[in-house]
Order: structure tokens, then C-alpha cells, then sequence
């Protein structure tokens, strides 16, 4: 039993023209080199050689491709004017720092649940140091969460007041212990 392929001619119509005849079995040009459709080539490892294929087998269908990438490489795709989303959501909005600011910083505690506390420091950025990396110093040394809340508010689990009067200028060395100031316990 031999099956019978039958040879179909469709007039394509786009809003009331007709512009091209598709005769069906369609007839696709596979690459030498590639083995995928020659349309796909540039997406191949191997894409250049896929061209000299192409131009030394096949040069008039070389030249239609040639000139429909010099169509589409005359348009402007520039990202310029796309703003680009940061990871972790919303970014913050960077204010300037503040010149005339004291160079003060400031410790305090508050009671998140009944025996469970946590401790606050603001004043870092007065030094120009960053919270980030403050934070994450922090988490290191008192083996506890720590992450920045605010422009310039680190937050601390657990009670480590005693302990930040010690390990901030043995870190930084630029604060002494005067302008490290002891709030005490605060309400949020």
C-alpha cells in the first residue's frame, strides 16, 4: 500500500489580498552542517559554518536571508529606556547622605516576643559604613539573624547590646567608644 500524497495550493489572504501561494507537501531546506532548518542555523554552535555551507550549496537562498537580517538589523532595539526591576522586589530609593549629621551611633533594644529580644543599631552610615556588609558581619560574629531595615537601621535577634560595645570598634576602627550611645529599651 503506497500512500498517496496529495498536492494542495492555498492562496494566502491578508485583509483582502491575496499575496503568496502555499503548496502543500511544503518542501523544507535542512543544513548540512547543522542538520536543523536553515532558519535556525544562527541558533547552532556551529552557526558560521552553517553559512559557508549555505553560501557555497545554496547562494540564492544565502542572499534572501541576508537580506532579511539587514532588514531587521536596521531597527532600534535599545534597552535604554526600559527600566530594569532589581531582584527582591521594589528597590529602594537612595537618599543622599546627610553632611551635618553627628557622628553618632546609637544601640537599642526592643522586646519582640516575651523573653525573645532584638537589638537595633542606626548610626553606621554617619561613618560611611555600609549596612549591608555591617549586617552581615554582625550575623557572623553573634551566630543570629541580622538584616538592614531603613536607610540606615540594622536589626539584630537577640539581646547583643553588650556585646556591640566591644565588637564595633574592635571592627571598625575609625569609632571609639564615645560615639556609641545605649538607648536602652524602646517601645515600636
Amino acid at each position: 500500500m503506497a500512500a498517496e500524497v496529495e498536492s494542495h495550493e492555498i492562496e494566502e489572504e491578508n485583509a483582502g489580498e491575496t499575496k503568496a501561494k502555499i503548496s502543500y507537501p511544503l518542501s523544507v531546506l535542512y543544513c548540512g552542517v547543522c542538520t536543523m532548518p536553515i532558519e535556525y542555523c544562527e541558533f547552532s554552535p556551529e552557526s558560521e559554518k552553517c553559512k559557508e555551507w549555505l553560501m557555497s550549496n545554496h547562494p540564492e537562498v544565502f542572499d534572501d536571508l541576508n537580506k532579511a537580517v539587514d532588514g531587521v538589523g536596521s531597527l532600534d532595539i535599545s534597552d535604554k529606556d526600559k527600566k530594569r526591576q532589581t531582584r527582591g522586589g521594589r528597590g529602594k530609593i537612595k537618599l543622599p547622605k546627610k553632611k551635618n549629621a553627628p557622628k553618632l551611633i546609637q544601640i537599642s533594644r526592643t522586646q519582640r516576643n516575651k523573653k525573645k529580644y532584638v537589638t537595633i543599631v542606626t548610626g553606621l552610615s554617619t561613618f560611611d559604613i555600609e549596612p549591608k556588609k555591617a549586617a552581615k558581619a554582625f550575623a557572623q560574629r553573634f551566630s543570629c539573624g541580622a538584616s538592614v531595615s531603613g536607610e540606615d537601621e540594622i536589626s539584630i535577634q537577640g539581646d547583643v547590646t553588650d556585646d556591640l560595645w566591644d565588637f564595633i570598634p574592635e571592627n571598625w576602627k575609625e569609632i571609639d567608644e564615645d560615639s556609641i550611645e545605649d538607648l536602652g529599651d524602646i517601645k515600636r
